[in-house]
C-alpha cells in the first residue's frame, strides 16, 4: 500500500496510526479529523478538566516526538463527507479527494439529542459533552457562580458530570428515564448501589421519567426543564447525556454495511476490501463497544488485517470500563446477560466498597467493583483467562 488514510483523529485513530508504523508500514499516512485539536484524552473531560483540576495541554495523548515519528499528514478541522469505494478515495467537505489504498474508519460517535427539539435548536445554556470544546463551554458556564444544574441521563457521562458539578458546589438534579441508573448494564441490585452514590452527595435523582421539553426565558436562556410526568425543574445549566450514535452518516451510499455502526468481522474488516474500522464506530461481530479499552485494542488488530489484505487476527478483548464518581472508582468487566445472578464476593454496597461477581450456571461472566481495585483486577484476569464465557 502506498497510501493509508485514517478518518478520525481521536483515540482509535491515533492508535491506528501508531499501529501502522509499528507494523512496518512506511508509506504515505494521512489522518483526517473534524476537530482542530490533536488527539486528546476524553475521560477527564467530565471530571478533572471540568472542575479545573486539569488543563487542556495535559490532555494530549501523544507528545511532540511521537507525533513527529508518525510522519503523517494531518488534516485537522476537516470533515470527511463521503467514501468513494469505486474510486478508492475519501471525499472531504471541501470537495478535495484523497486517493488512498487503505482506509481506517475511526470516526467515533456523536451525542444523541433530545427528541422533539424545536427547529431553532435548544435554548442557550443546554450542553452536551463529547469534545474538548464542549467541555470548555460547559466549564465556562459553570464558572459564573452557583447554578441549578439539571443532568439528563444517568449513564456514566451523566453521573460523572453530576459528580463534578456537585464537587464544585452547584445544585444538581439528575433525570433518568429508566427505573434506576445503568439498569440494563448492571441489573437491579447493583444499579441501586450506583443510584445511592448520587443521593449520598446531596444530588437529587429523579428516575422513571423522561424529559418532554426545555423552556427558555425572555432572553433565550434555558430556565425550565419540563418532565414527561408534568413536573418542571428550574435550571440555569442543562447537560444532555442520553447516549451517543456512531458517526456513519457520511458513509451512506459507500457500499459499506451499516447497522448502528460500521459492520465488521471480529478483526475489524468491513464488507469492502481495503477498509477496516475500529473504536466507537465499529460494530464488530454484532457488538459496538464505546469504551476506552476497545478504542486502544481494536486498531492494532484492524491495521494488521488491513496490511495483510485479509483477516489474519481477531480481537478477543474482554469488555472493560471504569468511572470515577464522587470519589468512588467504579469498575466493570465482562459480559453480563439479563438472566445472570449476582454474588457479593467481598465488601458491602452500603460502604461503597465491594466486589460483585455475575454468574451463569455457577460460571463467572462479569464483575463490578467500587473502590476495590486489586480484587477487581484479579477477577478481571480470571474472566479474561476464561475467555468471557458470557459471550457464548
Amino acid at each position: 500500500m502506498r497510501t493509508v488514510t485514517v478518518v478520525g483523529a481521536s483515540l482509535a485513530g491515533l492508535y491506528a496510526a501508531l499501529a501502522l508504523r509499528d507494523e512496518g508500514y512506511d508509506g504515505r499516512l494521512v489522518i483526517v479529523g473534524d476537530e482542530h485539536h490533536r488527539p486528546y484524552d476524553r475521560p477527564p473531560l467530565s471530571k478533572e478538566f471540568l472542575t479545573g483540576a486539569l488543563t487542556a495541554d495535559r490532555l494530549a495523548l501523544a507528545d511532540a516526538e511521537e507525533i513527529a515519528g508518525l510522519d503523517a499528514e494531518w488534516l485537522l478541522g476537516t470533515r470527511a463527507a463521503a467514501l468513494d469505494t469505486a474510486d478508492r478515495s475519501v471525499v472531504l467537505e471541501s470537495g478535495r479527494r484523497l486517493t488512498t489504498d487503505g482506509v481506517v474508519l475511526a470516526t467515533g460517535a456523536a451525542p444523541r439529542r433530545l427528541p422533539g427539539r424545536p427547529p431553532e435548536g435548544p435554548p442557550s445554556g443546554v450542553h452536551t459533552l463529547r469534545t474538548l470544546d464542549d467541555a470548555a463551554a460547559l466549564r465556562e458556564a459553570l464558572s459564573r457562580g452557583q447554578a441549578r444544574v439539571v443532568v439528563i441521563g444517568a449513564g456514566f457521562i451523566g453521573a460523572e458530570v453530576a459528580s463534578s458539578c456537585a464537587t464544585m458546589g452547584h445544585r444538581v438534579t439528575v433525570v433518568e428515564a429508566a427505573p434506576q441508573p445503568l439498569l440494563p448494564q448492571l441489573g437491579q441490585e447493583m444499579a441501586e448501589a450506583c443510584a445511592a452514590l448520587h443521593t449520598d452527595h446531596g444530588v437529587t435523582l429523579l428516575t422513571g421519567t423522561g424529559v418532554s421539553g426545555l423552556h427558555a426565558d425572555t432572553r433565550g436562556n434555558v430556565a425550565w426543564v419540563e418532565l414527561a410526568d408534568g413536573r418542571y425543574l428550574p435550571a440555569d445549566v442543562v447537560v444532555v447525556g442520553v447516549g451517543v450514535r456512531p458517526n456513519t452518516d457520511w458513509l451512506e451510499g459507500s457500499g459499506l454495511a451499516l447497522d448502528d455502526g460500521v459492520v465488521c468481522d471480529r478483526g475489524g474488516a468491513t464488507s469492502v476490501p481495503g477498509v477496516v474500522a475500529a473504536g466507537d464506530v465499529a460494530r464488530t461481530d454484532g457488538t459496538r463497544s464505546e469504551h476506552w479499552t476497545s478504542a486502544t485494542q481494536q486498531p492494532t488488530v484492524a491495521v494488521r488485517n488491513l496490511l495483510a489484505g485479509t483477516t489474519i487476527e481477531t480481537h478477543t478483548g474482554l469488555p472493560y470500563f471504569w468511572s470515577d464518581q464522587y470519589g468512588v472508582r467504579v469498575q466493570f468487566a465482562g459480559r453480563r446477560a439479563p438472566g445472570d445472578t449476582v454474588r457479593l464476593a467481598e465488601g458491602s454496597p452500603e460502604d461503597r466498597s465491594f466486589l460483585a461477581v455475575y454468574e451463569r450456571d455457577g460460571v463467572p461472566t462479569a464483575a463490578l467493583a467500587m473502590n476495590r481495585p486489586r480484587p477487581f483486577m484479579r477477577m478481571r484476569k480470571e474472566l479474561t483467562r476464561a475467555g468471557g464465557l458470557a459471550a457464548v
